[in-house]
C-alpha cells in the first residue's frame, strides 16, 4: 500500500512539472448575468493525472477532484470522460480589481476594456491548516519581478527542525518558491506569486500567501497595476442569477465531503436564499435540485429556482446580495510566510 501511494505521488509530482501550458480562462460580463463561462467534458489518455490535466486546462487540483466523484485523480484510465468545471458563478460583493475566493482555490481579476466588463479566472494555492491565508480588503502595494524569499523565522526553524535548514534569503532560482513574479499585498508579509512547486495550485499548501501556475502570474502582474483592490473572502456557497434562473455552486476544501462540512452549508444555504427571496419574492425555488446541490458540493453551478414570468426585468446586472463575509484580521508578519 504505502509503494502504491509513493507511486501515485511521485507521478503527480512529475506530471505537474512537466505541464506548463496553462489555458486563461477571460469572460465577458453579460448584463443581468452572475454567470461566466460553461462546463467542459474531455476524455483521459492512459498517462493522464489531474495534476497535468488541471495545469493544462487552467483548472486547480480539488476543483478537478470534486467535479469528478469516483474518479482517480491519480490514474483517471484510458478514455475515462470527466468534466472542466469552467463554469462560474461571480462572487458577491464589488466586482473591481481582485477579488479572491478562499473556499472555492480562485482568483477573479475584473477589468474594463472598450467600455465592456470582463473577468479573468485564475486557479490559486492557499495557506495551510494552522497557516491560513488572511480574509482581508487590502490592495495591490507592488509588482516584483525576480523576487528574492526572505522567510520568517518560524519557517526557518521548521526546515531547521526538519533537518533542511534554509537561509535568510533566497534569491530568484528553482529554488525560490515565489516563482518569477510577485504581486505584494498591503497586508504585510503576504504576496500573490508563481511557485517553484506547480502541484499545489487549488489545494492548502501555502505557509498563507496565494500561489499561482507561473504562467498565470506572469500574465497577470502585467496587467495589475499597484492600487488596484484586492478583497479574500471566503464564501463557499455562492447563488447567483443568470436571466431569470437562479443558480448556486457549492465548494468544500477536503477530497471527501465531511458531515459537519455538509450541515454548515446547508445553514449557509439557507442565510442566504432568505436574502434572495426578499429580493426576488417571485422567486420559485426547486429545492430537490438545491438539496442535490448541497449534498454533492462538487464546485459546478446548479440551476435551484425560476424567477416567475411577472417579476421578470426586475434583475439587476450586478444583482448578488452582499456576502456575509468575516472582516480582516490578518495577523501581521516579519517576513513573507510564502512557500
Amino acid at each position: 500500500m504505502k509503494v502504491y501511494r509513493y507511486a501515485r505521488w511521485a507521478l503527480f509530482c512529475a506530471s505537474a512539472v512537466l505541464s506548463s501550458a496553462v489555458v486563461a480562462h477571460t469572460f465577458p460580463i453579460e448584463p443581468m448575468s452572475d454567470v461566466v463561462g460553461s462546463v467542459k467534458s474531455q476524455k483521459t489518455r492512459y498517462q493522464d493525472t489531474f495534476a497535468d490535466i488541471g495545469a493544462a486546462e487552467g483548472v486547480g487540483y480539488l476543483a478537478l477532484v470534486h467535479a469528478n466523484p469516483g474518479v482517480d485523480p491519480w490514474l483517471p484510465g484510458d478514455g475515462t470522460t470527466i468534466r472542466i468545471p469552467t463554469r462560474y458563478i461571480l462572487p458577491p460583493g464589488p466586482r473591481r480589481g481582485i477579488v479572491i475566493n478562499l473556499a472555492e482555490y480562485r482568483l477573479y481579476y475584473y477589468h474594463r476594456n472598450d467600455g465592456k466588463s470582463s473577468v479573468e479566472v485564475f486557479p490559486i494555492g492557499i495557506g495551510a491548516d494552522g497557516k491560513a491565508t488572511p480574509i482581508a480588503r487590502t490592495e495591490v502595494k507592488s509588482r516584483i519581478k525576480a523576487p528574492t524569499w526572505y522567510p520568517p523565522k518560524d519557517i526557518r526553524q521548521e526546515h531547521a527542525a526538519e533537518g533542511e535548514p534554509i537561509p535568510a534569503a533566497i534569491p530568484a532560482g528553482p529554488d525560490n518558491p515565489l516563482g518569477p513574479y510577485a504581486l505584494q499585498l498591503g497586508v504585510a508579509g503576504y504576496f500573490i506569486h508563481g511557485t517553484n512547486k506547480q502541484f499545489g495550485i487549488g489545494t492548502r499548501v501555502s505557509h498563507g500567501c496565494i500561489r499561482m501556475y507561473n504562467p498565470d502570474i506572469t500574465a497577470l502582474v502585467r496587467q495589475v497595476e499597484p492600487g488596484t483592490p484586492v478583497r479574500i473572502i471566503d464564501q463557499p456557497v455562492k447563488f447567483g442569477m443568470q436571466g431569470a434562473t437562479l443558480w448556486v455552486e457549492v465548494h468544500h476544501q477536503g477530497e471527501k465531503l465531511k458531515a459537519a462540512t455538509e450541515v454548515q452549508l446547508q445553514k449557509d444555504a439557507v442565510n442566504q436564499l432568505q436574502n434572495w427571496k426578499l429580493q426576488y419574492p417571485m422567486m420559485a425555488i426547486d429545492h430537490a435540485a438545491l438539496r442535490k446541490a448541497l449534498k454533492g458540493a462538487d464546485g459546478i453551478p446548479q440551476q435551484v429556482g425560476q424567477l416567475q414570468q411577472q417579476a421578470m426585468g426586475e434583475n439587476k446586472a450586478d444583482c448578488s446580495p452582499p456576502s456575509p463575509a468575516k472582516k480582516s484580521g490578518a495577523s501581521q508578519h516579519p517576513g513573507s510566510p510564502c512557500s
